[in-house]
């Protein structure tokens, strides 16, 4: 169970989350959606207090992790992300990096990480390019490595930070499958996406904010036939 509680956030005098409360279902799949400059990629952030709220309560299986950071290492081994921008180890291969925090956080044997780093790898399409380094992956492929790792960790909850705004639209469809697959096994899905068509297929809900708040929180089939916000109803006309 994820949960936020009155959460805002400040970056010196500009706000860019604004009393945001939300309750994420477990093995749920939610797309939040909305303009640039909404507050999506900071609301996931929060999650996992990559960025820290300036206020409000960030709950993760009953734990506050404001208050009791001592279990923030702990809670975040639970929570895997996936970035923007990959966060491979350049001087590592595919299968090293997927190992790394196995064999670190884990604890897990050389023998044991690696048996482990070539299913997920495998499950993710890359069964061929264990040994490449990133600098030999293409941008899909490097992408695809940071879901094997973050997959590999067994999280409750995954966490997309607009998975394939580095990505040109091949390889964006290659990216969209593999999260695709993840939909209803066992896992919550949190998604910051700009993909309106891919949202509609995957999510459950939709969260759409804008202003740094969030306006609805829907059902996705509702959200593009009835969106119950005047704002949330443009954004689609100019999107869709």
């Amino acid at each position: 169970m994820i949960k936020l509680i009155h959460v805002s956030k400040k970056f010196k005098e500009t706000v860019v989350l604004k009393n945001v409360s939300i309750e994420f279902e477990p093995e749920k799949t939610y797309a939040i959606i909305g303009s640039s400059g909404a507050g999506k990629s900071t609301l996931l952030r929060c999650i996992n207090l990559l960025e820290i709220p300036t206020t409000g309560s960030v709950i993760v299986d009953d734990i506050d992790l404001i208050k009791d950071k001592a279990k923030l290492s702990t809670v975040r081994e639970k929570i895997g992300m996936v970035f923007q921008n990959f966060n491979l180890f350049a001087h590592m291969t595919a299968l090293h990096n997927v190992m790394f925090a196995l064999i670190k956080v884990k604890k897990l044997s050389n023998e044991e990480a690696q048996i482990q780093a070539i299913k997920y790898l495998t499950e993710v399409g890359l069964q061929n390019r264990l040994n490449n380094y990133p600098h030999q992956l293409s941008g899909g492929e490097k992408q695809r490595v940071a879901i094997a790792r973050a997959l590999a960790m067994k999280p409750i909850a995954m966490l997309f930070d607009e998975p394939t705004s580095a990505l040109d639209p091949e390889m964006t469809q290659e990216v969209l499958k593999v999260i695709k697959k993840l939909n209803h096994i066992g896992m919550t899905n949190i998604i910051v996406t700009h993909e309106i068509k891919f949202a509609q297929e995957v999510a459950d809900y939709i969260i759409f904010m804008d202003n740094a708040e969030i306006l609805e929180v829907t059902p996705t089939q509702l959200f593009f036939s009835q969106p119950k916000s005047q704002r949330a109803a443009e954004f689609l006309f100019n999107m869709i």
